[in-house]
Order: C-alpha cells, then sequence, then structure tokens
C-alpha cells in the first residue's frame, strides 16, 4: 500500500542520505494504516521533491519519551553529539495527542531509483 507525507526540509534531506532511518508520527489513524512491507511517498514541502521509501518495521509507544528512551538516536537523525530531547516533538503534537494516540517511529530503507 502506498501512503503520502509531508516532511520539512531537514527530514527529508537526512532520509534522502540515509542519516535518518526513523521517521517519528503520532500513531493516530492514518498512521495506523501503515504496515510492514508497505511503501511511503515524502514529499518536501519546501522543494516538493518526492522520495519513496520501504516501510521496515513499526516501533509503537505510549509517547514520545518513551520512544526516545527505547531507540537509537543516531536511527532519528541525530548524531552522536546532539542532545535531542523528546519535547522537541510536542511542536507538531500535544501531549494531549499523543496520550490519545500513541506515537511510532517508522523503520524506513529509501528505494532507490
Amino acid at each position: 500500500m502506498l501512503h503520502q507525507m509531508k516532511l520539512r526540509n531537514t527530514p527529508f534531506v537526512k532520509i534522502k542520505e540515509g542519516s535518518k532511518k526513523v521517521e517519528l508520527r503520532l500513531y493516530d489513524e492514518k498512521r495506523q494504516l501503515i504496515k510492514e512491507g508497505d511503501v511511503i511517498e515524502f514529499t518536501n514541502v519546501e522543494t516538493e521533491e518526492k522520495l519513496s521509501v520501504n516501510v521496515v518495521k513499526l516501533n509503537i509507544y505510549n509517547s514520545f519519551k518513551e520512544l526516545y528512551e527505547n531507540m537509537n538516536i543516531t536511527l532519528l537523525g541525530y548524531s552522536k553529539e546532539d542532545s535531542p530531547c523528546y519535547t522537541d516533538m510536542e511542536e507538531y503534537y500535544s501531549k494531549e495527542e499523543q496520550q490519545k494516540y500513541g506515537v511510532v517511529g517508522i523503520e524506513i530503507s529509501v528505494i532507490l531509483k
């Protein structure tokens, strides 16, 4: 199944370059339709460039705090020198939304053209 998602330029480039292997999203109704083996087509919101990826694995957690505590931050697109904080994700998804739906770390691999 093909899913469409929009991405800001920085995470889009990190996925394209291979330095980000997990995309973080709210596990809402739209994301609950995603299954391992599906394809996601990301659209860069700044350049309109498109990038297709395979869904390798879904990592479902109750909150971004729990996800950050259990996943390797380098897979999320951070370098070892970064000091990532799960509260950064609250810019996109409120605590209430996280409590309602949970969150998902979508492990992906780029489909080479």
